[in-house]
């Protein structure tokens, strides 16, 4: 009798599932998805349009950094006023072609590209999950970012150019429109992307810690968990716990334009006239753009070293060394990441003293990375390799890392001279 309730409960499960695949049409399955393997390849294919967008304004501002003789008059029919009459970029083009690729290629690629692809269709899967906690809030996510995506793109077709203040928008630049013709409806329309290129990781961020939290399989703890769930996981957290601080910086921003406000501005000449503007610090911005900028490096970082820890093992054929010691070293760079944001900082002003706690800092990080390279290569010792291409890229990074920590070391304490000596 069991078994017989059971063959009817599945013949049931089968049937409601056929009906509910025979109910979806072309909308509901490729666009409107709230299937989170289909989310994944939607952020895949916008991360992969993006990152062709983001190389083409590359190879547009690196012609002329490359070739600063060679004529350009070719580019005309594309890029109007652009090109001069003498035959080179636009100075204020120029630096708008700096400002979107380095905002489209650390934000639209490696962030939203490489997270959103990566976490969407591989948590579930290794959690033994069915779908994300929310399949509605997953797809509410990327349609942000799609929004974002189009704001973005519309701001590269205006008369007077997309965005000019660098990718970092720092202010007084950024936040006078008059000041060049990048910082007029261009700007508008970076900062009203990046808002809803906020809102979309913060949503998949909570989506993606909820899921890990509260959808684990039977038996599966948190000390089971693939150290690849272990990197979106903190990947998750840092971003819930930055991106909100960008969103501040740049209300604040939009208040100096719109609404007279002074938060990053104070003493402006423009032409010979003084502005207004009074009390405020450009300095304020750069402390809160990089609490987020720093973070944004191991949003970037982590899935890959998750990555790579389950390629390396996989192909080692052996489990991977020190998996508690790898996780602690996941949950140092976490942690630290949130307090050396003001290394980006040392030429703006800032108390020397102030510096070289922020490089000893900076300094500390290394070790919880050098924790990681050392269990690689020993997972790698005597382990019985398949060089597939995973694993070449995987023993790529980190051969990177092993050469990058080397050189930070030395750069490093070279800093800390140079702080000592100021």
């Amino acid at each position: 009798m069991a078994v017989a309730n059971v063959s009817a409960h599945d013949a049931a499960s089968t049937h409601d599932e056929h009906d509910h695949e025979h109910h979806d049409n072309f909308i509901t399955k490729y666009i409107f998805s709230t299937d989170h393997k289909m989310i994944a390849k939607q952020y895949l294919v916008s991360g992969i349009f993006w990152a062709f967008i983001g190389g083409f304004l590359s190879v547009l501002f690196r012609l002329q950094l490359g070739f600063p003789e060679m004529d350009m008059s070719f580019l005309k029919p594309i890029l109007g006023g652009w090109i001069s009459e003498t035959g080179k970029l636009d100075p204020t083009f120029y630096l708008a072609l700096v400002t979107m690729h380095g905002t489209i290629m650390v934000f639209f690629v490696l962030t939203a590209g490489l997270s959103g692809t990566f976490s969407n269709y591989l948590i579930p899967l290794q959690i033994g999950a069915r779908d994300m906690a929310s399949g509605f809030m997953n797809m509410l996510s990327y349609w942000l970012f799609f929004i974002s995506g189009l704001f973005m793109f519309a701001s590269l077709f205006l008369e007077k150019g997309p965005a000019g203040g660098g990718w970092v928008v720092y202010p007084p630049l950024s936040a006078l429109e008059q000041a060049i013709p990048g910082s007029g409806l261009g700007m508008t329309l970076w900062l009203v992307a990046m808002t809803f290129f906020i809102a979309s990781q913060l949503m998949g961020g909570i989506n993606y810690i909820s899921t890990v939290i509260n959808l684990r399989t039977k038996g599966m703890s948190f000390s089971r968990l693939p150290l690849t769930i272990w990197a979106f996981f903190l990947t998750a957290v840092i971003g819930l716990l930055s991106f909100p601080v960008l969103f501040s910086a740049a209300l604040l921003l939009v208040f100096d334009r719109s609404f007279g406000t002074s938060f990053y501005l104070s003493d402006i000449y423009i032409g010979g006239e003084a502005l207004p503007n009074t009390g405020g610090s450009a300095v304020l911005y750069q402390h809160l753009f990089w609490f987020l900028g720093h973070p944004e490096v191991y949003i970037v970082l982590l899935p890959a070293l998750g990555i790579t820890s389950e390629v390396i093992a996989t192909n080692s054929r052996k489990p991977i060394f020190g998996y508690k010691a790898m996780i602690i070293s996941m949950l140092g760079i976490t942690i630290l990441s949130f307090v050396v944001w003001a290394h980006h900082m040392f030429v703006s002003g800032m108390n020397p003293f102030l510096g070289s706690i922020f490089m000893f800092l900076t300094l500390i990080i290394a070790v919880p990375s050098a924790v990681k390279v050392f269990n690689y290569l020993t997972t790698l010792w005597r382990g019985n390799l398949r060089f597939t291409p995973g694993m070449l890229f995987s023993i790529g990074l980190v051969s990177f890392f092993i050469s990058g920590g080397l050189t930070g070391i030395f750069l490093g304490n070279s800093a800390i001279d140079i702080q000592l000596h100021l």
